[in-house]
């Protein structure tokens, strides 16, 4: 069975990738991946990540990162708002919050994240969003500031269990696994059930490229790439008991329905059997 994958989070725009961005498509291709989203941390991110997005025929996120969001001026935020005319751009993102690192204060983030959903419901685009330590306060700032008639969007590099899954999706979000999916430590039993019951219409799958890199890879590669989303799709697949090719044609099917739902497919079915 061939299917085109979708990697729906990826910093392309990354350091990791400035020396051999090229190769590291080609591989993606090669495996199958033909979409990526490159997803935005700050005004100078995204606006990389717009320009990748462009001359690669991929799609990109912009935004400012709830660890960046104390360094942002008014002004990164109205140029974000301008980047929304990029062509290329298919979503509002990475927004959310972040209580382990705390490089912003919380209520600096919350309003960041206010602002990013108020953006991404007038603009009609799904959102990207961050939440790491900080599930209750990141449900109170969606359930306090989206409209339901408009509020569409992806818990990313999901890693909590399958009770915030649930309420997660409730609320209209996808969720999307990451590498770490594929670790098993004892401690990731919980993130494995959240992935057996994630209904089929809100499963996506990425990267998070450069980060977390998946087993077998993992230790032996510093950095992640979008090509390696395929170790991804196979624990999916196998936490959920079906094939590899069901796993990656229901994610790009979902993948499309939220970021790309009035495009049309832009590249024919790859020849990579899954």
């Amino acid at each position: 069975m061939n299917a085109r994958i979708f990697d729906t989070h990826a910093h392309l725009d990354q350091e990791e990738f400035r020396a051999d961005l090229a190769a590291v498509l080609e591989r993606a291709r090669c495996a199958g991946v033909f979409d990526i989203l490159c997803v935005g941390t700050t005004l100078q991110s995204s606006r990389a990540a717009a320009a990748i997005a462009a001359e690669h025929r991929l799609w990109a996120a912009v935004g400012i990162h709830p660890n960046c969001c104390r360094e942002a001026k008014e002004d990164d935020w109205a140029e974000v708002g301008r980047l929304l005319s990029a062509p290329r751009v298919a979503a509002i993102g990475e927004t959310g919050l972040d209580r382990h690192w705390d490089f912003a204060p919380l209520a600096v983030q919350q309003d960041w994240f206010a602002r990013h959903i108020e953006l991404a419901q007038s603009a009609g685009l799904p959102l990207v969003i961050h939440c790491r330590d900080a599930q209750d306060e990141t449900l109170k700032v969606i359930e306090s500031q989206a409209d339901r008639a408009l509020f569409r969007g992806v818990m990313h590099s999901f890693s909590g269990d399958s009770a915030f899954a649930a309420q997660c999706t409730a609320l209209g979000l996808y969720i999307s696994f990451s590498g770490s999916v594929t670790y098993t430590n004892k401690k990731f039993a919980a993130l494995h059930e959240a992935v057996r019951r994630v209904p089929d219409d809100r499963l996506l799958v990425e990267t998070d490229s450069p980060y977390l890199s998946p087993e077998p890879l993992r230790g032996k590669q510093r950095r992640n790439e979008p090509a390696w989303i395929v170790h991804t799709i196979d624990r999916v697949a196998a936490l959920r008991g079906v094939s590899r090719g069901e796993i990656a044609s229901l994610s790009t099917a979902n993948a499309r329905r939220l970021f790309l739902p009035n495009r049309p497919e832009t590249a024919t079915c790859v020849d990579t059997p899954l």
